[in-house]
């Protein structure tokens, strides 16, 4: 009896202890590309995704970053991860709207009032119903991150009232929801692809442009423009994507270790991000820059404008998409 006891004791031991049960990581080293500099709050998330991969890893598996649009542009780095030429991408939700017409309804002016209802949705139901749309572009998505809310500058005059729009030839982003708001505020605007916005700017192709403040900082945009009005007219999320066929050649562990990285890096980028609002506004003023508020009477007027994008946006947007989202944001709100 004693020696069946002992037999019966090592054998727990051993099925505690094998390595079957143990977690397993190959060597990996995963490109993954952004548009944002390396001195923007996207490269604090991408850090700490990795540090937290190579701690839970043993240094198995790495993230090596690629900033300023180095392997291509936001639309072009998301469908090189498409491909699989690119393992991982943090892109911009207006630029993969194409793709997952999901996406599209966070390029919808005024959707959110303030940071918690955009941290509601970015962890919540909403983040998983589109997250389960990514498969079938080719991708996974493992997390949403933050560009944050964008505002207008321009090179011409403060834009302290809705008329000072008019006129003015203002960079967008390659996306008719964007150009569809600026045209109802009396702007022309100009779709082109970020990396070419501040030599247009400083060689006066465009009058202005529109982004979150550190991101104005971390390309130097007060060296070409002058004026800036904190509008928060839109709010950009910033989708972790990685490559399906990269995924599924992954174990359940080196896939549990990367997503828990994602999500657990979202805080340390989003804590990054909010604080970098009020240091780049610092820098900025620095610089030279003018930043001002519109009045709140005419920030009514320039909702009240723009309000019909909504309406126009919903066949490419898709209503599914938007009802989800103001259901969501109801809920929130209430």
């Amino acid at each position: 009896m004693k020696l069946k006891t002992l037999v019966a004791m090592a054998l727990c031991a051993t099925a505690f202890t094998t390595p079957a049960l143990a977690a397993e990581y190959g060597k990996h080293t995963f490109k993954i590309s952004s548009g944002a500099a390396k001195d923007h709050p996207i490269a604090t998330g991408i850090e700490a995704m990795s540090t937290c991969m190579e701690e839970g890893s043993d240094g198995k598996m790495k993230l090596r970053g690629f900033y300023s649009g180095q392997l291509g542009d936001d639309a072009d780095a998301t469908q090189a991860t498409r491909s699989g030429s690119i393992e991982m991408v943090v892109t911009g939700s207006a630029a993969i709207a194409g793709i997952e017409p999901a996406l599209g309804v966070f390029t919808l002016p005024f959707m959110f009032e303030n940071d918690a209802e955009v941290d509601a949705i970015m962890t919540g139901p909403f983040f998983d119903y589109v997250a389960e749309k990514m498969p079938q572009h080719d991708l996974v998505m493992l997390s949403m991150w933050e560009n944050g809310f964008r505002n207008a500058t321009n090179s011409k005059h403060p834009i302290k009232a809705v008329s000072d729009f008019e006129g003015l030839n203002f960079r967008v982003m390659q996306n008719p929801i964007f150009l569809d708001t600026f045209r109802r505020l009396g702007a022309n605007p100009v779709p082109m692809a970020f990396g070419e916005v501040f030599t247009a700017l400083e060689t006066g192709a465009v009058d202005g442009q529109e982004n979150p403040l550190p991101l104005i900082e971390a390309t130097k945009f007060y060296e070409v423009q002058k004026y800036l009005t904190l509008t928060r007219h839109a709010y950009s999320p910033n989708p972790v994507l990685v490559n399906k066929g990269v995924w599924d050649s992954l174990n359940g562990d080196e896939q549990a270790l990367i997503r828990s990285c994602a999500e657990s890096a979202r805080d340390a980028q989003i804590e990054r991000s909010r604080a970098a609002v009020g240091e780049s506004a610092e820098k900025l003023t620095s610089e030279g820059m003018e930043i001002s508020e519109m009045p709140a009477d005419e920030m009514a007027k320039l909702r009240e404008l723009v309000a019909p994008v909504y309406e126009t946006s919903m066949d490419s947007v898709g209503k599914e998409n938007f009802d989800r989202l103001t259901e969501e944001l109801a809920k929130i709100r209430n």
